[in-house]
């Protein structure tokens, strides 16, 4: 998938990936398998057909693929995602990477959002992540290596922009967190988190028009010094890389995956 023969650094690797069933979660379970994972659990909320999509790849690439309906906020369903992974007595990474967003892009219309908005996105977010790590804590310290969390943020967190207020603050409140696990947790448990910008993929699409998406894209690619829309690919890449080995001495840090965008000039609206 990203052009370049396949390393095996998660040979017999456990692997958890919450909202998997397309997008980035769906290219993180791919390529860690790629890389040699044992198990990979497949989290999805509602979308099924696209979950068994993404175990189907996954076995392609010879992994075993555990596929568990779950919704993160609801901390029974973390349970039973974690438990897809008990059979093999560890887990050696968890992806955080189930979100969901209120689009509401005029962040001067405070009236688009409401106390119920901040409460369904910091639901899922923050708490639903913030629930995962705590069910999967004893079998993250089981790992041979220390278990690694990664924890997907958004640059929206970072410089308060994005698809709304809540989900940008959501984000930023994920950054915090990810500090705060990464201090109590090690030395048996690294905690970083990504914080991509723009990703080129189906959760825009599901709620704009082609038109829409693709001025979207086109912007994107001309807020960013490498004049680049991100496909998931390109953000798995990073992701996987603070569940490997090669980041075994890193733990409370957050990567900015989003082609430079932060750096500031033009700037990317979502209207």
């Amino acid at each position: 998938m990203f052009g370049r023969a396949a390393m095996r650094d998660f040979d017999g690797y456990t692997v958890v990936v919450t909202g998997a069933s397309t997008g980035l979660g769906r290219a993180i379970a791919v390529e860690v398998a790629r890389r040699g994972a044992a198990l990979v659990v497949v989290n999805y909320a509602s979308s099924a057909q696209e979950a068994e999509e993404t175990a189907r790849l996954v076995e392609a690439e010879g992994a075993k693929a555990a596929l568990v309906q779950g919704d993160v906020a609801i901390d029974e369903d973390c349970k039973k995602i974690v438990a897809a992974a008990a059979s093999t007595g560890r887990i050696d990474a968890l992806f955080n990477n189930a979100g969901v967003t209120k689009f509401a892009p005029n962040h001067a219309d405070l009236d688009a959002v409401n106390a119920d908005d901040f409460l369904r996105l910091y639901s899922v977010n923050v708490v639903g992540a913030f629930q995962m790590v705590r069910a999967a804590r004893a079998l993250l310290e089981a790992a041979p290596q220390p278990g690694a969390v990664v924890n997907t943020a958004s640059i929206a967190g970072v410089v308060g922009n994005g698809s709304s207020v809540p989900y940008a603050a959501s984000k930023g409140a994920m950054t915090t967190m990810t500090l705060s696990l990464a201090r109590a947790l090690g030395p048996n448990i690294r905690v970083n988190a990504i914080c991509p910008g723009f990703i080129d993929t189906p959760w825009f699409s599901k709620v704009m028009d082609d038109e829409r998406t693709e001025r979207l894209r086109a912007a994107s690619k001309a807020a960013t010094p490498l004049k680049v829309a991100s496909t998931a690919e390109d953000v798995a890449a990073s992701a996987v890389f603070f569940a490997s080995p090669a980041s075994r001495h890193v733990t409370g840090e957050t990567l900015l995956i989003d082609g430079g965008l932060h750096l500031g000039g033009a700037s990317l609206r979502l209207r």
